[in-house]
């Protein structure tokens, strides 16, 4: 079982930067992909962005293309998200999600961060 702590949430002005964590407590991290979703009020939840577990590749959504980071430091165990530009589009309750690198879903799924944008 692995837990996955998300943190790193707030509220920031539109234009402004926040950087979020995704904290697991496995010791096999390294191992697995992991990608960062939300889920703005009244919406389906979305693919934001995602790091294979050898960070070799990073994939974006299209709406984050640009102004998001996504890395990870395996031995510290935690994937980062990194927001810049930041549009009230964005806020959402952001989740992170991690998969076993051979798998094709994302099994486990953190509790999610707040990121409030204000216009």
């Amino acid at each position: 079982q692995v837990q996955l702590v998300e943190s790193g949430g707030g509220l920031v002005q539109a234009g402004g930067s926040l950087s979020l964590s995704c904290a697991a407590s496995t010791r096999t991290f390294s191992g697995y992909n992991v990608a960062w979703f939300r889920q703005a009020p009244g919406k389906d939840r979305e693919f934001v962005a995602s790091i294979t577990w050898n960070a070799v590749n990073q994939y974006y959504a299209d709406a984050v293309k640009g102004r998001f980071t996504i890395s990870r430091h395996n031995a510290k165990n935690t994937v980062y998200l990194q927001m810049s530009s930041l549009k009230s589009e964005d806020t959402a309750v952001y989740y992170c999600a991690a998969g076993w690198k051979t798998g094709d879903d994302y099994a486990y799924w953190g509790q999610g961060t707040q990121v409030t944008v204000s216009s």
